[in-house]
């Protein structure tokens, strides 16, 4: 065997070196996916959302029927997803809910900043009403911190259902949030009332954008 490695040119110490760098290899991707998985899986900050509809939100509830609020942060690739799964889950409730999309604008950045695309497909939706997070202030005042934090109130401006609405950052399809607040559409109750929430944060500790 080692009379043929050598008559191609290899040496034991050429094969080791070449095994290192194999090994080196597979570490650096098996890291690499590691880590994805890892960010692509660990969800939001987990909060207690308003348990009632806020009297000092500045959104105007419609009395009666079941209310949707979204928070979303306009530069947050991963709520593209979330996004989606509104778009998908106003198409099933058939002018059943009412639904907000409040998108951040800090205070102190240019006032074009959370026009994004995000912000026109949130707009294209129908049933849906995009509306401009002035500082975060609403998000702070529904107890989200997590883009794409969606919130059901029922006609009586009880919290009904709390959390994301995709599996992970970015994956759209089935999922239990979703399922969630179709099930009280169709059937009045949940099965799941809070789900994590997979996003950028809407500010970080000093207030800023998170992203």
């Amino acid at each position: 065997m080692w009379a043929d490695t050598a008559a191609r040119g290899w040496t034991p110490r050429s094969l080791l070196a070449w095994w290192l760098v194999g090994a080196g290899w597979l570490a650096a991707v098996s890291t690499g996916l590691w880590m994805l998985w890892t960010y692509e899986y660990t969800p939001g900050a987990a909060v207690a959302s308003a348990e009632r509809w806020p009297a000092e939100s500045r959104i105007a509830r419609r009395s009666g029927q079941p209310t949707l609020v979204m928070l979303v942060h306009p530069h947050c690739p991963c709520s593209r997803a979330s996004v989606g799964e509104l778009a998908a889950l106003m198409a099933a409730a058939r002018g059943r809910l009412a639904a907000y999309a409040l998108f951040l604008q800090p205070d102190g950045v240019a006032d074009e900043w959370h026009r994004t695309d995000l912000w026109d497909a949130a707009a294209n939706i129908p049933g849906v009403t995009v509306v401009t997070d002035d500082g975060g202030r609403a998000g702070r005042v529904f107890g989200a911190t997590t883009s794409g934090h969606t919130l059901v109130y029922d006609g009586d401006g009880g919290l009904v259902f709390g959390g994301g609405i995709t599996i992970a950052r970015g994956h759209a399809g089935d999922n239990p949030g979703r399922s969630a607040i179709a099930s009280f559409l169709t059937a009045g109750a949940v099965e799941h009332g809070t789900t994590p929430v997979f996003g950028c944060p809407l500010l970080d500790e000093g207030g800023a954008a998170g992203a």
